[in-house]
């Protein structure tokens, strides 16, 4: 059975109670660690072997998208999914752009919790309707394709659309028929065109212009 390792990260301890004992009804999830403080989340990562965090954005000592930011920098292959009281367009996109995969609120249901974290752990980025909302609102694919970023051709539209749904370099050349080479090439060349910087933010721009929807 596939298990995934999760770093649970709030500053409220009778939070993160709670999230244990949801979380403990699911076989294949398992808690390896808690953290009160961004900095505490950050060495939390650094002892265990983590595979997910579900965090908080509101930290005492720093705010969960710097957190963000260094846990990426240190092991990119951890999965950060964002639960907070905070629904805010700006505090999405900020999130998903340090490196966040997913954004749900607090008051979310249990299933909707556990499907985040499956979901994330696979590598599918996930976002509760509202985020959706903030997301897609005002990106329709004509409105982003008459903007002057340079067109893509239809191979880095499928190399985009692949690399957004999560699947990693050697499954999209498989997809395509090509040399992994190849898709680290056209990689380069979408964040060069679009000017982005890491894969968090070309799922990002492939959700807003309809190329993908996350349910």
């Amino acid at each position: 059975m596939m298990c995934i390792n999760v770093l649970l990260a709030d500053d409220h301890k009778i939070m993160r109670e709670g999230l244990i004992a949801l979380l403990d009804d699911e076989a294949e999830i398992h808690v390896v660690a808690q953290a009160g403080t961004g900095a505490e989340a950050i060495e939390k990562v650094t002892e265990h072997e983590v595979d997910v965090v579900v965090m908080d954005l509101s930290l005492p000592d720093m705010g969960g998208i710097e957190v963000t930011r260094r846990i990426m920098k240190l092991n990119p292959r951890i999965r950060i999914l964002i639960l907070s009281m905070l629904m805010d367009k700006d505090c999405v996109f900020e999130s998903l752009e340090s490196g966040a995969r997913g954004y749900l609120a607090k008051d979310c249901a249990a299933e909707e919790l556990v499907t985040a974290i499956r979901l994330i752990h696979e590598g599918k980025p996930y976002l509760c309707t509202s985020a959706q909302e903030f997301v897609i609102q005002g990106f329709t694919p004509s409105s982003v394709a008459a903007r002057s970023k340079p067109p893509l051709s239809k191979r880095e539209m499928e190399v985009l659309k692949l690399t957004a749904e999560g699947f990693n370099t050697k499954e999209i050349a498989f997809k395509l028929g090509v040399s992994r080479k190849m898709i680290e090439i056209h990689r380069m060349s979408l964040r060069k065109k679009l000017g982005l910087k890491n894969i968090a933010q070309l799922t990002t721009y492939a959700v807003r212009i309809g190329l993908i929807s996350i349910d």
